[in-house]
C-alpha cells in the first residue's frame, strides 16, 4: 500500500480528527463505517492503491470515536456530529470539492454532506449506506443480533474482534480476512468507549433522497445482514442520476469482498464525472 501522510486537526468542540492521505489529482474522500476498531485506512486498505493508480488524491479520515481521532465519552454520537467534525477537518485540510466514497455509516455521512453542501460533492460512491430508514429498523437485522462481544470492557478479546469482522462478510469470504486487519482493528477497539455504538443516533435520510441531484453509484451485497439490499431501490426510485450494482454472495463489505470489481467500477465511474 502507498505510504500515507498523516495530519490531525482540532475541530469545533475541541475534538481532534485524524486524516491520512496519499496520491494526487482530484480528491476522493473515503468515509468508513461504524463498528469496533474501524478506521479509514483499515476499512479501505484494499482500495487505496487502485484509486491512486487511477489518478486520484485519496483522503482517509478517521471519524470521531474511531481510529486515531478523539473518542469522547458521555455524548451522543449523532450523524450531525460525525458529518460536521469530518467536514471541518476537510475544510482545514484545504478540500473544498471532492468525490465521496462511503460505506454504511460513511455512506450516511456522504449523503448528509451532499444534502447540506451540494457544491462540495462532485459525486458519490455508496456501499450499503445507512440512515436511509428509521434507526430502529436496523436493529431488526440479523447481523446486529450476531454482534455480541465485550466491546468497551477489559474482557474484549482478539477472538471477539475476529468474530465481529467475520460477521460483516458472506461466508464465502470470511476465511480470507488477513490477521493484520483483525489485529489493527483490535488495537483501535481497545481505545473506544461503548458510547460510540450505544449512543449512536441517526435520522431517516431516506425521506430526502429525492433532493440528491448529483451523480451517485450505489453498490450493495445481496446478502448484507446489516443494511438490507432492498434499500438500493430507495435510491433508484428517488434519485434522478443514479446507477446500482448488486453483488451476489456478498455481505456488508463490498469494497473488501469484491475489492477488484469495486475498484474497477468505482474508478471508471469517477473518470466519467470529469
Amino acid at each position: 500500500m502507498a505510504e500515507l501522510a498523516r495530519t490531525t486537526y482540532r475541530v469545533e468542540g475541541g475534538y481532534d480528527i485524524h486524516l491520512a492521505e496519499t496520491g494526487s489529482g482530484d480528491a476522493v474522500v473515503f468515509l468508513h463505517g461504524s463498528g469496533p476498531g474501524a478506521s479509514g485506512a483499515s476499512n479501505f486498505r484494499q482500495n487505496i492503491d487502485a484509486f491512486v493508480a487511477a489518478g486520484y488524491r485519496v483522503i482517509l479520515p478517521d471519524l470521531i470515536g474511531y481510529g486515531a481521532s478523539s473518542k469522547p465519552e458521555g455524548i451522543d454520537y449523532t450523524l450531525d456530529l460525525f458529518t460536521h467534525t469530518v467536514r471541518d477537518a476537510l475544510r482545514q485540510h484545504g478540500v473544498e470539492r471532492a468525490h465521496l466514497v462511503g460505506n454504511s455509516l460513511g455512506g450516511a455521512i456522504a449523503i448528509q454532506m451532499a444534502l447540506e453542501e451540494p457544491d462540495f460533492v462532485q459525486s458519490m460512491v455508496l456501499m450499503a449506506p445507512g440512515a436511509v430508514a428509521e434507526q430502529a429498523s436496523y436493529f431488526t437485522m440479523p447481523g446486529i443480533a450476531k454482534m455480541k462481544s465485550d466491546f468497551g470492557s477489559p474482557d474484549f478479546s482478539l477472538d471477539q474482534q475476529r468474530g465481529l469482522v467475520t460477521n460483516l462478510l458472506h461466508p464465502d469470504w470470511a476465511d480470507r480476512i488477513p490477521e493484520k486487519l483483525v489485529a489493527e482493528r483490535y488495537e483501535v477497539a481497545r481505545t473506544q468507549p461503548k458510547d460510540v455504538l450505544a449512543r449512536m443516533k441517526t435520522p431517516n435520510l431516506g425521506l430526502r433522497l429525492h433532493e440528491l441531484t448529483g451523480p451517485i453509484f450505489v453498490m450493495w451485497g445481496l446478502n448484507d445482514e446489516f443494511c438490507p439490499e432492498s434499500h438500493s431501490r430507495l435510491f433508484l426510485d428517488a434519485c434522478p442520476n443514479v446507477r446500482c450494482v448488486i453483488f451476489a454472495r456478498t455481505g456488508h463489505w463490498v469494497q473488501v469482498e469484491r475489492a477488484e470489481e469495486f475498484n474497477r467500477y468505482a474508478t471508471e465511474f469517477l473518470h466519467e464525472q470529469g
